[in-house]
């Protein structure tokens, strides 16, 4: 089935405009009927040297080590945002749940370099409770693909019969792996990280708000959580890099975590946990090498 472009954008996705968008009534998925493939565009996308050290502040990255893997992702969040809250796309944002990342480095980019960024939905499957929709992004230097990234998306609801398991479904294991550091989660910077994202969601934001939507209190971006694990770990030294992110669990401002990793033949495996709680929030693994999107 052929792409449908339904947005071209010259300039930042405003979030204004797709956090409104976000309080219209969706029309919803009929049983065993699939997301269009819908596309968006956003040309003259400008790698901002003030946004990337932002970034760094915000996770403990080197600022002088080039654009990390998970950047892209965070500052491509809002093309992903507009697609999700587009009129035509048929699910409602605010009952989609983020559960997975892979992100792709191919080649390095530089601060102040514009690319074009490109964000279409691509593979879905009914899963048990829901539904899962990836979206595929592309960062492009003319014909170059720079970097590229999935995002799976699960959506609770009745929409068919479950079908096979999703390319990396599964989770790796950090159970006997060692604690590396310990360390605290900041108190906030929701707002602060949400300017880099465009992810205004209230539960980054205010633990009042958190609380009314059924969380004790307000919990970081998992992108945030993800690159503050990285600047702890000794990852890949290539230009070339996959990042996958299982996103588990809400890792709350002012937690106290643990970090386990463990080094294997698929990579550097890691996950995240609050204090107390033998679960990770957060697993990952990071490895040398472009791994294809479709992975399976």
């Amino acid at each position: 089935m052929s792409e449908r472009l339904i947005e071209s954008y010259r300039a930042p996705p405003s979030a204004l405009r797709f956090m409104a968008r976000a309080l219209r009534r969706s029309r919803g998925l009929a049983p065993d009927a699939a997301v269009p493939p819908l596309a968006m565009r956003w040309t003259g996308l400008r790698i901002e040297p003030a946004q990337l050290a932002g970034f760094c502040r915000a996770t403990g990255l080197r600022a002088d080590a080039g654009m990390p893997v998970l950047f892209p992702q965070v500052i491509g969040f809002r093309l992903q945002m507009a697609l999700l809250t587009h009129p035509a796309y048929p699910l409602p944002i605010w009952s989609a749940l983020q559960v997975r990342n892979r992100l792709v480095r191919h080649v390095q980019v530089d601060a102040g370099e514009t690319l074009d960024l490109r964000t279409q939905v691509g593979g879905q499957r009914i899963v048990d409770k829901g539904i899962e929709v990836d979206l595929f992004s592309r960062l492009m230097r003319g014909a170059v693909c720079c970097w590229e990234g999935r995002t799976t998306f699960f959506y609770r609801g009745r929409f068919g019969e479950p079908q096979a398991a999703a390319p990396q479904a599964a989770a790796p294991s950090v159970a006997q792996a060692p604690t590396l550091d310990r360390f605290r989660m900041p108190a906030g910077g929701g707002w602060a990280f949400g300017r880099l994202t465009g992810d205004y969601n209230g539960i980054h934001c205010w633990s009042w708000y958190a609380r009314r939507m059924g969380f004790p209190r307000a919990f970081s971006h998992p992108q945030r959580v993800a690159a503050m694990c990285q600047a702890r770990l000794a990852g890949p030294d290539s230009e070339a890099q996959t990042l996958d992110l299982w996103i588990k669990g809400p890792v709350f401002y002012g937690a106290d975590l643990s970090l386990n990793a463990a080094q294997g033949e698929e990579g550097l495996r890691f996950g995240v946990s609050l204090a107390g709680d033998a679960r990770s929030a957060l697993l990952g693994c990071w490895r040398a090498g472009a791994q294809p999107l479709a992975d399976r």
